[in-house]
């Protein structure tokens, strides 16, 4: 484990600081290039700062914001956090050195309230200034993980965020349906290798919430323009 306590010049923490034992130096020289947004699935936010302070549980984020718009930092951002798990994006795994993670206190059932929405939205441009970080660096925890989770969710509302900079939104023209292209498009701009049902489930769950039905034009344009306008750097 590294140590706690960092130069005040280097301390980029919010209050209040609660720290999480569970995190370790980051591999290989690597540093932030995503930002990971979650949902915690637990019943409170007292609860999930338990889980992500437990070291039996070997999970933290560096950063965990309650439904009253509290941010807690639990992990430095030099330090890798526990937060991705298995996954990769635009080629490269090991997501929890290459990224931030930060956890919404949310059921993953639940609308996101209006305080840590804003809560969120004041934390993030410090974190993509510090790590020059782009808005396409700031992915679902299910963009990264298609085939294990799903957070976080339908109700996030991502086109917010894009419109003020802090992350990315679609502007799609209807493509003929062809699903080679759709997968090329979908490598390209940073989804892992994945079924066909599954990585459209994925782009739907961000871009298209509660739209179902088999691959039409409208996602083949959303893929297309994400690829055209957001290249990932691959490995």
């Amino acid at each position: 484990m590294g140590s706690d306590r960092l130069p005040q010049r280097r301390r980029r923490c919010p209050q209040p600081v609660i720290r999480s034992p569970n995190f370790s130096p980051r591999r290989d020289g690597l540093r932030p290039e995503l930002v990971v947004l979650h949902y915690t699935a637990m019943d409170s936010c007292e609860a999930a700062c338990r889980a992500l302070c437990n070291p039996a549980r070997e999970v933290s984020a560096h950063y965990l914001i309650s439904e009253a718009g509290e941010v807690m930092a639990l992990v430095e951002e030099e330090m890798r956090a526990w937060h991705a798990g298995a996954g990769a994006w635009a080629g490269r795994d090991d997501v929890n050195s290459r990224s931030i993670g930060i956890e919404l206190a949310n059921t993953g059932y639940t609308p996101f309230a209006a305080r840590q929405i804003a809560a969120l939205e004041a934390l993030l441009p410090g974190i993509l200034s510090r790590w020059s970080i782009a808005p396409e660096g700031v992915i679902a925890h299910s963009d990264m993980a298609p085939d294990r989770k799903n957070d976080p969710g339908p109700r996030f509302d991502w086109q917010r965020l894009a419109r003020q900079g802090l992350s990315v939104w679609p502007e799609p023209q209807d493509i003929a349906v062809d699903w080679p292209r759709f997968r090329a498009d979908a490598a390209r701009f940073g989804y892992p290798e994945t079924t066909d049902d599954l990585l459209l489930t994925t782009l739907r769950l961000r871009f298209r919430p509660r739209h179902d039905g088999p691959l039409d034009t409208r996602d083949m344009g959303i893929m297309a323009d994400l690829a055209a306008r957001f290249p990932a750097r691959r490995a």
